[in-house]
């Protein structure tokens, strides 16, 4: 039986199709742009990225992982950021096109998660929460070793954890989310409405980099954004006693920026006496992190859990 099994990581500016082996490797990738205007022309490009990164090796199963919201009970998903995408049976129309292959499917905050639990920045750790902060802010828990999914395959969606009470309203439909704070044109806005003077278009890149340079409202927004992200963290470890918060995604590339005030706020709220030495560490995984959670998920199901 062959060791490899096929990831997808379907996303709303991109997608992805890779063979990761048993060790969290992977092996072969293919990429596409994501079409977000016609369901039809979306699948297209996932057959033809399957299709590319198979190139004829047999594989033992298939995991994967897509922007969400998903439905695991119904094997369908509708994302956001796809909105040609509403209901779409994602495992029917993989399954037929793999026929015979165990196809899993679950959310790309928990894939990301799932990734870096198995070959990443929580390796060694059983009980982790691990954060997508970029345009939104996801996220997914792995507890006791396992990827907790929930009823529906939503659980750890740590972006609509409320910060703020009397905040923003959110994209959600409630208001003062840490997503609301530390998403990334959140964040631009903010700092625009504080009076940061940059070029039209600018985005969380442009907002880092005067911030690196001395810009005092760039450097308030990371801040801020920090600070969001650092009492969500605190609020699920707390609730899921985790020892763990790995932080990826596109905002968190700017590092110590980032990194350095969430775990100031960490520090500051996480007295528990359980949560003594709650640690937060940058991801590993980088843009692939999607890729080898979904192969996790897929070795789950062959064969239980992936060694820690």
């Amino acid at each position: 039986m062959t060791d490899l099994v096929l990831a997808l990581d379907i996303g709303g500016t991109k997608l992805a199709a890779g063979l990761v082996d048993r060790d969290g490797s992977v092996v072969r990738v293919a990429q596409e742009p994501t079409p977000t205007d016609d369901p039809e022309r979306t699948w297209a490009a996932v057959a033809r990225a399957v299709d590319e990164a198979l190139a004829g090796e047999q594989v033992a199963g298939v995991g994967i992982a897509c922007a969400g919201p998903v439905d695991l009970v119904a094997g369908t998903a509708s994302p956001i950021n796809v909105p040609c995408w509403q209901g779409f049976p994602l495992v029917d129309r993989v399954s037929a096109l793999l026929p015979g292959l165990p196809v899993e499917l679950a959310g790309d905050g928990p894939c990301m998660a799932y990734g870096e639990h198995w070959a990443g920045a929580g390796r060694d750790c059983g009980d982790m929460v691990g954060l997508v902060v970029s345009t939104g802010v996801g996220g997914g828990l792995v507890v006791g070793g396992e990827l907790l999914l929930g009823r529906t395959g939503n659980a750890g969606h740590i972006g609509h954890v409320v910060v703020e009470d009397d905040g923003e309203p959110c994209t959600c439909g409630g208001r003062g989310c840490a997503e609301t704070v530390a998403g990334g044109p959140r964040m631009v806005a903010w700092a625009r409405r504080q009076g940061w003077q940059a070029p039209e278009g600018a985005d969380a890149a442009h907002l880092a980099a005067d911030a690196l340079a001395g810009d005092e409202v760039a450097q308030v927004a990371f801040r801020r954004a920090g600070r969001a992200v650092g009492l969500a963290i605190v609020a699920t470890a707390a609730l899921c006693d985790l020892e763990l918060a790995v932080v990826g995604g596109g905002v968190a590339q700017v590092g110590d920026l980032l990194l350095d005030p969430v775990r100031e706020t960490v520090a500051a709220h996480a007295r528990l006496s359980y949560l003594d030495g709650l640690r937060v560490e940058p991801a590993r995984l980088g843009s692939r992190a999607g890729l080898v959670g979904a192969a996790a998920l897929a070795t789950s199901r062959l064969s239980g859990p992936p060694p820690a």
